[in-house]
């Protein structure tokens, strides 16, 4: 097999976004949608592949890292003159080069592959990739003769009123031969509305050379589909999100309202795993079997084991392990480790911390800082204090400790195992194992003393 090339052209400004963002790095179901692009054509096994981008795009650079060389194109003349500036990494090759664009976040490797086998069969020098658009506005459209062979491409703006209401378009994606792409490109001319090079210019020198073309048209268009704007933007938002959850429910999770979920494209879910309206997963979450997510929870960068729930609640950069019950109305911030069987209930916050297997933190309690044991209690209202206004301090319970309700655990501090904390103690130092503590004033009870507070009131 020859070798195959891939140019991706995300050098545009993205002017119509309106965004400081560089345009192709604006994501789609939490991911990048030019890494959407390399991520479905990296199974194709590309030789090389190179990215047009303009000057200042280090953003891109730095998301994409070395997965692709890159070229720069410092004046936008173009989609001809974008291509050109692979030339430094691609001319004199022999093989194949896919031409693709930067923001189609929906195209799919089985449409690139196909585009592949059919311009290498039909031993084309240049092949596009068409498809059917129920609104072709602002798309060049494919004009063919009676035969149905292509035999040129015309831009929206240098189209005449006949040629607009072609619903065939050009996808801008096209295979050429590597050696004769470069040939050509030095010929193409910016006699046109926008005084641009455009790449099908390419297509219509290489036909009128008496070079082979073809054409080769996808199965749907919102393979192909362009963002040029935040409405597209949203386009293929729901678009890539109903993939996303068909593509979970046919592998065996369940989703109870798919149109009220959104589960981002990296994330992983094991089957019968059961997850309710107005979820939402992002990030490289991993969830089990099993597990309940849901309604209303949200889960970004978190491994979940099986078997758990996590009820109306939100979850970040965390590990839940099996059997775990969360929620409803708990708040797991980053870098907490919680163990199997233990529960977090409502109106619980964890930051930075471990809690251990079987462990309990029920209701209304703060755990910061902290390493909590195996079968521990954290009573109603249980506080770690681990703030002094400067800096965080650690505070350990260990197995079996039982901690009453509205303790405070003044960190750095160590409850031992077995331990009591008697409910409404402030701890300021250590608890051995074994032990109960006690830190608290003395009740007193005046006799009569409420009669004479209520008649002065009175």
């Amino acid at each position: 097999m020859s070798q195959r090339f891939a140019v991706i052209l995300a050098a545009g400004k993205g002017t119509r976004m309106k965004s400081n963002l560089y345009k192709v790095l604006h994501p789609v179901c939490g991911k990048p949608m030019i890494k959407h692009i390399l991520d479905q054509i990296a199974p194709i096994g590309f030789d090389r592949i190179v990215t047009i981008v303009s000057e200042g795009a280090e953003a891109v650079k730095a998301e994409l890292g070395d997965r692709v060389a890159y070229a720069i194109q410092a004046e936008q003349l173009g989609t001809a003159h974008a291509t050109l500036q692979a030339a430094a990494h691609l001319e004199g090759l022999q093989g194949t080069t896919v031409v693709l664009y930067g923001d189609t976040p929906l195209i799919t490797g089985e449409t690139v592959s196909r585009l592949l086998q059919h311009h290498e069969e039909s031993s084309a020098v240049c092949t596009v990739l068409t498809a059917i658009a129920s609104n072709p506005k602002g798309y060049g459209r494919i004009i063919r003769n009676s035969n149905g062979q292509v035999i040129d491409i015309v831009e929206e703006k240098d189209a005449t009123a006949e040629q607009k209401a072609i619903t065939e378009i050009n996808t801008g994606i096209y295979c050429f031969d590597n050696v004769k792409l470069f040939d050509v490109l030095k010929r193409v001319d910016n006699d046109n509305a926008q005084k641009e090079y455009y790449l099908p210019s390419a297509f219509t020198l290489l036909r009128e050379m008496g070079e082979k073309v073809s054409a080769y048209q996808a199965d749907v268009f919102e393979d192909t589909l362009g963002v040029n704007d935040r409405v597209a933007l949203a386009q293929a938002e729901a678009i890539m999100q109903k993939r996303i959850n068909e593509a979970l429910m046919m592998s065996g999770v369940t989703i109870k309202d798919p149109q009220t979920t959104y589960i981002d494209a990296d994330v992983k879910i094991g089957r019968d795993t059961v997850v309710l309206p107005g979820s939402i997963l992002s990030g490289r979450t991993e969830i089990g079997e099993g597990c309940t997510i849901g309604p209303n929870s949200e889960i970004s960068n978190t491994k979940v084991g099986n078997y758990t729930t996590i009820r109306h609640s939100v979850v970040s950069d965390s590990e839940i392990g099996s059997e775990v019950q969360i929620g409803p109305f708990s708040h797991i911030r980053p870098q907490t480790a919680i163990g199997d069987r233990a529960k977090v209930g409502n109106f619980v916050e964890v930051k930075k911390s471990t809690i251990g297997e079987g462990s309990k933190a029920s209701h209304l309690s703060y755990v910061g800082d902290a390493e909590i044991g195996k079968d521990v209690n954290l009573g109603c209202g249980m506080i770690t204090v681990n703030y002094d206004g400067k800096y965080k301090y650690l505070t350990k319970v260990e197995d079996g400790a039982f901690i009453g309700c509205n303790v405070n655990l003044i960190a750095p501090v160590t409850v031992g195992k077995e331990a009591i904390v008697a409910a409404g103690s402030t701890i300021t130092e250590d608890v051995e194992a074994d032990s109960l503590a006690i830190a608290r004033a003395r009740q007193t009870n005046k006799a009569h003393y409420a009669n004479r507070y209520n008649h002065k009131k009175k």
